[in-house]
């Protein structure tokens, strides 16, 4: 784990099971409350339009630490995909925060230290799906949320993971090299 918790990133990507668009992929910045984390954290407490922020919570009155704000990569037009991003989504992002604390991955005694900001993807069609699979989704979330922490305060990948793999590993979307 990286000793100097200033500013970590960590990003991942977990696929939905098949016939599903619930593809997963936070993006992650840990920090300290004091430092350059922690004030974008407290200046995303004001709503700006259509990327509404808010934080992890359990249940109403659970709200984890790390403290965490969760904030969507797109803007969110409708009421079916707020409430997958206020519902499942959020969700799931608590439960990974939590059990990063009880599996050690986020060191229990500088939870109230630090702050998460999740950048959190919907795919929208998600909301139009009568087939949508929330279980899945809350999967690919938790899944990826957790593994994109463990991999900011791991430095991961390491800068010789990033040069070994330069001309081998392409872009997931297209190939433009």
């Amino acid at each position: 784990m990286s000793s100097n918790l200033t500013f970590c990133a960590g990003e991942a990507t977990v696929l939905a099971a098949e016939g599903q668009f619930t593809d997963a992929m936070p993006e992650i910045l840990i920090g300290r409350t004091d430092g350059p984390v922690g004030q974008a954290f407290a200046s995303m407490m004001a709503q700006s339009k259509g990327h509404t922020a808010m934080f992890a919570i359990r249940a109403c009155n659970q709200m984890v630490r790390p403290a965490t704000m969760l904030v969507p990569k797109v803007t969110l037009k409708d009421s079916a995909n707020i409430d997958l991003f206020g519902g499942v989504v959020q969700s799931a992002t608590a439960d990974a925060v939590v059990d990063c604390l009880i599996e050690g991955i986020i060191p229990k005694d500088q939870a109230n230290d630090l702050c998460i900001i999740s950048l959190v993807w919907i795919d929208p069609r998600c909301a139009k799906d009568p087939n949508l699979d929330k279980k899945d989704m809350y999967r690919t979330n938790y899944e990826a949320t957790k593994l994109a922490i463990q991999r900011a305060l791991r430095n991961e990948p390491s800068i010789e993971e990033l040069i070994a793999n330069r001309h081998s590993i392409k872009h997931d979307m297209d190939d433009w090299s």
